[in-house]
């Protein structure tokens, strides 16, 4: 095996399951390998708002001049934006000694995809003498393979129903999960508003040192600027953070409250603050991609971020006509996704998509005619996201909107091969 592709072919070889969540098999491997970090790690955890939580967190680290390391899951297009080192994704022959040194240490043990190439990020970046380490939780957090490292910061972002097979049936059987990553006297933020008591109790079990919104860190703002304060620090006056969306307050709340908890090891400048939310990117959270018609990328994936993202929608104006191409996962809650999205849908496109956990178009095609108010809403199937979105384009009027949402693989397949450039069909004839 001599090439990134090569070892991301053994990995999908070796367990039968595509999840098995546990910290035994990969707890051990991680002995093995030695893993160990001399830098502060922010581990975050959450149903919604990771991902944007860990970008501010990274790019307000780099503008205060620390060599960052970030680990984020699962990826859009290629695998090793999972890895970014100092700004940038990790070059692919980069991590192939890495999952050489977990194939050595693993000596025989049967890890899932996803703890294995963990394990092998988590290798690359402890070898590469950085300043920080955020590390994003794939799913829950107690059994994550991203919890076998110690944080010295842990962030919990909003919680909500998702992956209820596997997290338990309510917000406060998730709750305890996502807390699993707290430790015993560090730093614990909690952005999440009114978070499940759950969270707060693991927190008082284990001795974390509790950070909640609205008690130790606030924001407040109008429609020019923000301000945050919490435990002795205080920015006023910020400019919105360049991710769009309703929520990105709070989530850049909680990344300043960890910056904030960890000022004595990691010290951050207001400069650093204002430039990083100002510059900070994140594919596929809200994305706009101007054009004539315009289309909105978001990777809204249970009913949660599906509000969320509709009343962002919302708040863009008035649209003709909004066409929403749709592909997800079997295992969501696609019958409360799409009656969330229903209300500004006027034409459907749903798609197949490349996993075998995947619901095909036309079954969401069948899911949407049991919940559909509006007669006067059309759909059809495409055999994948690109497919649907040029139908879309094709019966889009330069006024109109396209929604392009769901899995990562419906927003990945879409942005293969680069960021699609909008013309309506009755331009380019």
């Amino acid at each position: 095996m001599e090439t990134l592709h090569d070892w991301l072919a053994h990995c999908e070889r070796l367990h039968p399951k595509t999840i098995a969540l546990g910290l035994e098999r990969v707890g051990a491997v991680a002995q093995r390998l030695g893993l160990r970090f001399d830098c502060p790690v922010i581990t975050v955890a959450g149903t919604n708002g990771k991902g944007s939580t860990c970008a501010m967190l990274e790019s307000i680290a780099l503008q205060a001049g620390w060599r960052t390391g970030l680990y984020t899951s699962p990826h859009l297009v290629r695998f090793e934006e999972r890895c970014r080192i100092r700004g940038e994704s990790v070059d692919a022959g980069a991590l192939v000694p890495h999952f050489a040194r977990v194939e050595a240490a693993r000596e025989g043990v049967a890890l899932t995809y996803f703890e294995f190439t963990t394990l092998a990020i988590l290798s690359h970046l402890a070898a590469s003498q950085l300043d920080l380490v955020i590390l994003e939780v794939g799913l829950g957090g107690r059994l994550d393979a991203v919890n076998v490292i110690d944080a010295d910061c842990a962030v919990i972002t909003s919680i909500d129903l998702d992956h209820q097979d596997f997290l338990g049936p309510d917000r406060e059987s998730i709750g305890r999960e996502k807390a699993g990553i707290l430790r015993a006297g560090r730093p614990a933020v909690v952005s999440d508003p009114v978070p499940p008591h759950s969270v707060i109790e693991r927190a008082e079990e284990v001795g974390a040192d509790l950070w909640l919104l609205g008690r130790d860190f606030n924001f407040s703002g109008d429609k020019q600027q923000w301000a945050w304060a919490g435990r002795g620090r205080r920015h006023p006056g910020l400019a919105y953070p360049a991710l769009r969306g309703a929520n990105q307050l709070i989530n850049a709340s909680g990344a300043l409250a960890a910056l904030a908890a960890l000022r004595e090891r990691l010290p951050v400048t207001a400069q650093a603050v204002r430039s990083g939310l100002a510059l900070v990117e994140l594919p596929g959270r809200f994305q706009i991609v101007p054009g004539e018609p315009v289309l909105v990328l978001d990777v809204a994936h249970n009913p949660h971020s599906v509000a969320a993202l509709v009343a962002n929608l919302d708040a863009m104006g008035f649209y003709p006509t909004t066409h929403v191409v749709f592909g997800a996962m079997a295992d969501k809650d696609l019958d409360a996704m799409l009656r969330r999205m229903g209300p500004l849908a006027d034409r459907w496109y749903f798609c197949d998509l490349p996993s075998a956990r995947a619901e095909t178009g036309a079954a969401l095609h069948v899911r949407w005619q049991g919940v559909r108010t509006r007669a006067d809403v059309v759909a059809s199937v495409h055999g994948g996201p690109r497919a649907a979105l040029d139908a879309a384009i094709a019966a889009a009027d330069p006024a109109d909107r396209i929604v392009a949402f769901g899995s990562f693989f419906t927003v990945g397949g879409i942005l293969e091969g680069g960021v699609p450039r909008l013309q309506a069909a009755h331009l380019r004839s």
